[in-house]
């Protein structure tokens, strides 16, 4: 199930974005991580929900953009000392590259 978040604005997401929240990050690892071996292409990843226009919107992972979300945001993981979930992180990139070859 995708992680929800509620902002006032769609700028605010923006920002949340901008200073590499670790929610946002958590929640796309969490996405990657969970399908890593999955056969669908697209994977929804988080809703946000701007209560001040009333819209959603949601934000899908690519399967061919796993490798990228994971290599850009261990950064976010490492800068918050999560070091088990960096060494989960790590595997999978790894995973990920061979499955390339």
């Amino acid at each position: 199930m995708a992680v929800e978040f509620e902002v006032e604005t769609p700028e605010d997401f923006e920002r949340m974005i901008t200073n590499k929240d670790i929610r946002i990050s958590k929640a796309l690892v969490k996405t990657v991580l969970k399908n890593l071996k999955s056969k669908k292409n697209h994977h929804h990843a988080l809703s946000v929900v701007c209560t001040g226009e009333g819209d959603i919107y949601d934000v899908t992972i690519d399967k061919r953009d796993f490798q990228y979300t994971l290599e850009t945001t261990l950064p976010t993981f490492e800068r918050e000392e999560l070091y088990e979930d960096c060494s989960k992180i790590a595997i999978a990139i790894k995973y990920l590259k061979k499955q390339k070859k």
